[in-house]
């Protein structure tokens, strides 16, 4: 049977990738991104469903689940890979706007989306939540205060999701890359890995055998070294 995944910041890095491969793979898709044209390019690419949607905003939020389930008849694996972060600010320049703007796509949407799809996998005790995170969850860094709290935050969520999704045969993955090389830094970093890597670990866990759960899956380009 083909899974029926939402994937969320389908339209750049990562998440594009993830795309690609999962439709590669026999998925049926439903993607998101805030850019329309991008979302329409990978749908007319990838001959799936899709819409643009406002993260940031909660309704949004539940209103793109929503949509998803009816386009697919049901969400069997859901992926909250959209992430924002404004840029490397030192805590001093850091305002009340920056902390509301990153909680909103970083934390707020991801528990909303995990608890729309819960009520939708629990009754028929299958499905997968998987939450890409960012190894800078494991680690310290000046500059990324807000960024990294937020990560903490959606690390601490995951984890309790796991334990309650547990119970009605629900799966829960962390996914803690590092460095990639994609447009979601300022530079280029071609040391980095590629997204078409990143992504491909995302789906060894999606694919993993029906009695294996991947709870956390952390990996990094070879010459990261802040772990």
């Amino acid at each position: 049977m083909c899974k029926a995944t939402l994937i969320t910041g389908a339209t750049r890095g990562i998440g594009r990738e993830l795309a690609r491969q999962l439709q590669a793979a026999g998925f049926n898709l439903f993607i998101t991104g805030r850019n329309p044209q991008l979302v329409a390019s990978l749908k007319q690419e990838l001959g799936c469903a899709g819409t643009a949607a406002d993260l940031a905003d909660p309704e949004a939020v539940v209103s793109l689940f929503a949509t998803a389930r009816q386009a697919l008849g049901r969400i069997d694996v859901l992926v909250n890979n959209a992430g924002f972060n404004k840029g490397k600010d030192p805590l001093e320049k850091v305002t009340a706007e920056d902390l509301d703007a990153s909680y909103a796509v970083n934390v707020r949407a991801v528990i909303l989306l995990s608890r729309e799809a819960l009520k939708d996998m629990a009754p028929r005790r299958s499905g997968h939540i998987v939450n890409v995170i960012s190894s800078i969850a494991r680690t310290k860094m000046e500059n990324y205060s807000v960024y990294s709290t937020m990560k903490y935050a959606l690390h601490g969520f995951t984890g309790c999701l796991a334990k309650e999704a547990r119970q009605v045969g629900v799966k829960v993955t962390g996914v803690y890359p590092g460095g990639v090389d994609t447009t979601f830094r300022p530079n280029a970093r071609p040391d980095y890995m590629r997204p078409e890597s990143a992504a491909r670990m995302i789906v060894q866990c999606i694919t993993a055998p029906e009695d294996v759960v991947v709870h956390e899956l952390v990996y990094r380009p070879i010459i990261e070294t802040n772990f």
